[in-house]
């Protein structure tokens, strides 16, 4: 018991659940082994990303059971016990033991809040009740306060208490148990966002519910703070911080579930009153699967759909506008998935570009939608602009990039076209212009599309416009 004591990364598991949201133990016993395979030090069962709260005590103690039984000593399983009333918490430790786990979490009492001194006496039945190791568990976001550092520092006295887990991010509280209980018990991280100056500050490891997605990262992290190579843990903790943002602040079981079922890794949807659409939005949801894309742990489409020409479509053939002393500038900037090619056209409202821009603002094609330039929302690039994306939108993921950072750097092109003097000023009100974009849907870097949208777009009003 006194020699156990908890280092390294340790996933904090979602319960996977089947479609009657009963728990699916074989896509629970696949991800032990995923997370395994990946060189986890630990697992956490039935914790805040297991939803125990939503699950009744059977179907908690099952899950521990079934988690054990897989690892099979493998690696420590730590088991979340916590409940707001004593004797289930006791009762659910007891039986942790008994299946064979390592070590309890328990959760700080919540809903009827108790008194630092009821706080104390809750932890101390549990560790009476059982030789198991006790890990604290301090997560004010969902308890509604903190476990008072006084209290800590008296459970610390206990011989079976060995570790706290604080998952509040805030790094002061974090720092002050480093100061006053650190030479007693260790301190593990629980907030994703704050692994890599936890574990500098004197953490001994995380317990972390993004390790279910992405548990090579947080132990290369470990890894490099153990040897001191910190520029690579900040490299790696900048490089995942977007995701780990988002999985704690967006539903933390419903993040992870998605992100895991999106790399085919099965495990179902979150229990009631828990929904994708409400914590995780649709567009947070295509940015999470981005960030997934970017670690290399999700595929971009490996078959672009083919590219189409608008403006011949709509009628403006170069040799027709060359008879209008028009022409369709063409460029392009950047390599790799974060090309972007644009073509061009600016023409009088009141002439073949204008009755061209209108038919495209009004006969949408889907998958193609013309969207007008913005310099910023509500407020339009002049002369007026229309962007026509020439390859197929398919998802969420691909309009972002589009109706994003594309949209941004078209408007700011054309607007520093007239600011040069390219576009005359009276243009701004007698001309339109018509922007057809080729942007790759494997595209990833929002900065370098910006980037490479506007070059192209800029050098393509050039081209048109016979500038230089």
């Amino acid at each position: 018991m006194a020699a156990f004591k908890p280092e390294g990364i340790f996933p904090a598991l979602i319960t996977p659940f089947k479609k009657g949201r009963e728990v699916d133990e074989e896509a629970l016993r696949r991800l032990v082994n995923w997370v395994i395979e990946r060189g986890v030090h630990g697992v956490v069962p039935c914790g805040t990303t297991g939803e125990f709260v939503y699950m009744k005590e059977e179907e908690r103690k099952r899950v521990v059971e079934t988690v054990v039984d897989e690892v099979n000593g493998r690696v420590s399983v730590i088991a979340g016990t916590g409940a707001s009333a004593t004797n289930m918490a006791v009762r659910l430790t007891r039986h942790a033991e008994d299946a064979g786990a390592d070590a309890v979490l328990v959760v700080t009492p919540y809903y009827l809040r108790p008194a630092d001194k009821g706080a104390y006496q809750h932890f101390y039945e549990v560790a009476k009740s059982t030789d198991l190791p006790i890990i604290l568990y301090n997560i004010p976001q969902c308890t509604g306060g903190f476990l008072a550092r006084e209290v800590v520092e008296d459970l610390a006295e206990l011989e079976n208490v060995v570790a706290l887990k604080d998952s509040s991010g805030h790094l002061p509280y974090t720092l002050e148990l480093l100061d006053m209980v650190g030479d007693r018990i260790s301190i593990l991280c629980g907030h994703d966002e704050v692994v890599m100056p936890a574990l500098v500050a004197g953490a001994s490891g995380a317990i972390l519910a993004s390790a279910n997605v992405i548990p090579d990262v947080w132990i290369e992290v470990y890894e490099a703070v153990k040897r001191g190579d910190l520029a690579r843990a900040r490299e790696l903790q900048m490089r995942v911080q977007k995701l780990a943002r988002i999985i704690v602040r967006h539903g933390g079981a419903v993040a992870v579930k998605a992100a895991l079922n999106m790399m085919g890794l099965k495990v179902g949807k979150a229990r009631r009153p828990l929904v994708s659409g409400g914590v995780l939005s649709w567009e947070i949801r295509e940015e999470m699967r981005l960030e997934l894309e970017k670690l290399g742990k999700l595929k971009a489409e490996e078959e672009a759909p083919e590219s189409k020409k608008f403006l011949e479509e709509l009628g403006l053939s170069p040799s027709e506008l060359r008879c209008l002393s028009l022409e369709i500038g063409e460029a392009s900037a950047g390599v790799g998935e974060e090309e972007v090619h644009v073509r061009a056209v600016v023409g009088p409202k009141d002439g073949p570009v204008g009755y061209a821009w209108a038919k495209a603002f009004s006969q949408l094609e889907p998958g193609h939608e013309a969207l007008l330039a913005l310099l910023e929302p509500n407020l339009m690039a002049r002369p007026p602009t229309l962007i026509i994306p020439t390859v197929e939108i398919r998802n969420m993921r691909q309009a972002s990039m589009v109706y994003g950072p594309v949209q941004a750097a078209v408007g700011r092109a054309v607007q520093d076209a007239v600011e040069v003097g390219w576009v005359p000023m009276e243009a701004m009100e007698t001309h339109v212009a018509l922007v057809e974009v080729t942007v790759k849907p494997e595209a990833l870097d929002r900065r370098a599309l910006y980037f490479n949208a506007y070059e192209a777009t800029r050098e393509a009003l050039r081209r048109a416009l016979r500038r230089g």
